[in-house]
């Protein structure tokens, strides 16, 4: 379905109007006045883009300023932004490959983490051999913070079980859960407590919960300043400076909608029949499904989730999103169809409507 408007809450096809819960705007701040008042006065500042090399002689203070809060709130040593999710992955990966003998790779990781000659880290539901090779010294590995179509950080306990004499370094994408997950937005990257892994790094894109076109890498110092060396760094322009004054200064308002994400995904779960045909978690703003017949139901009611082919997925995704956005009513029309759906699949009879 093409669309000559950006999907909100609500978007209109030919005078029709639909319900949009899809995308990845998990805290409704793309479209939300207040947010796009401060990023016309940061375009006011900054202009519209900034095509110079973060290395120039010039240095703009806001990419200080801004990388310092990130700093502060992820609970790193430190943070370099970049213009993209995409490049944020590629830089650290190939930061990844010159200090590790190999690289390995959680099953389904997403491609921006994916390097030619990475490993998997699994293989026949064991670790993989080579991890216990006395000639790998230096290990990379990689994976998603929350893995496709699942609603829950991923489970990296089967470190614990690599040989504590190999230095490890820990790569994690959290694109999904940067500025949703932990009590003020920061992630999940500090959650983890993994005696063996010598170095944590993450990466993110802030094009998905805060709603601006950039990537981060966070980790320690030196990890940090060797991305900053390398050339297609230096060869880029950095994130747009207008963006970082924008994330700057909505904080107030990030921390507002990261509050009304959870009130909404808290009346979901206080609403929502659970179904083995669809996974939910309350902490995530996410329900992934894969029956056809649920969504055909959706598209009949104008509900429209996220459905497409997925690189790491085994067939098409389909995902209601969840946002700051909806409203009460959005969500009593949402879970109405999910909960018709569940009692027709279980062949139970009778109005739904008592859970609402």
């Amino acid at each position: 379905m093409q669309v000559n408007e950006i999907p909100n809450r609500t978007f209109y096809k030919d005078g029709e109007e639909f319900l949009y819960f899809g995308g990845t705007n998990y805290l409704g701040v793309t479209t939300l006045p207040e947010f796009q008042k401060i990023l016309l006065a940061a375009f006011q500042k900054w202009g519209t883009s900034y095509g110079s090399s973060r290395s120039a002689n010039i240095q703009l203070e806001i990419y200080e300023i801004a990388e310092n809060l990130l700093t502060q709130q992820i609970g790193t040593e430190a943070v370099v932004t970049v213009s993209s999710g995409m490049l944020a992955g590629k830089l650290a990966l190939e930061q990844l490959e010159h200090t590790s003998d190999l690289v390995f790779h959680f099953p389904n990781t997403h491609p921006a983490l994916l390097h030619p000659f990475s490993l998997p880290l699994i293989q026949n539901g064991k670790l993989n051999p080579f991890l216990f090779d006395v000639t790998v010294s230096k290990i990379g590995i990689v994976a998603d913070a929350i893995p496709s179509l699942e609603v829950t950080p991923i489970n990296l306990d089967i470190l614990k079980d690599i040989p504590n004499d190999k230095e490890i370094t820990l790569l994690l994408d959290e694109s999904h859960s940067i500025g949703i997950l932990g009590s003020k937005g920061q992630g999940v990257l500090k959650q983890y407590e993994l005696p063996n892994v010598r170095c944590k790094i993450s990466i993110a894109s802030l094009g998905k919960a805060m709603g601006l076109s950039g990537g981060i890498i966070a980790g320690d110092f030196q990890f940090i300043n060797e991305i900053k060396k390398q050339r297609n760094f230096v060869g880029a322009s950095g994130m747009n400076p207008a963006f970082l004054e924008t994330f700057v200064n909505a904080q107030s308002i990030y921390k507002k909608q990261r509050q009304q994400l959870k009130n909404n995904l808290n009346y979901v779960a206080n609403n929502l029949i659970p179904n083995s045909c669809f996974t939910f978690n309350e902490e995530y703003p996410a329900i992934y499904f894969d029956n056809d017949e649920l969504l055909q139901l959706l598209l009949e009611n104008n509900i429209i989730p996220t459905s497409f082919p997925y690189p790491t997925a085994s067939g098409k995704l389909s995902r209601i999103v969840i946002s700051a956005h909806h409203t009460e009513t959005d969500l009593i029309k949402m879970i109405q169809q999910l909960n018709i759906f569940t009692q027709m699949d279980s062949g139970l009879e009778g109005d739904i409507r008592f859970t609402l």
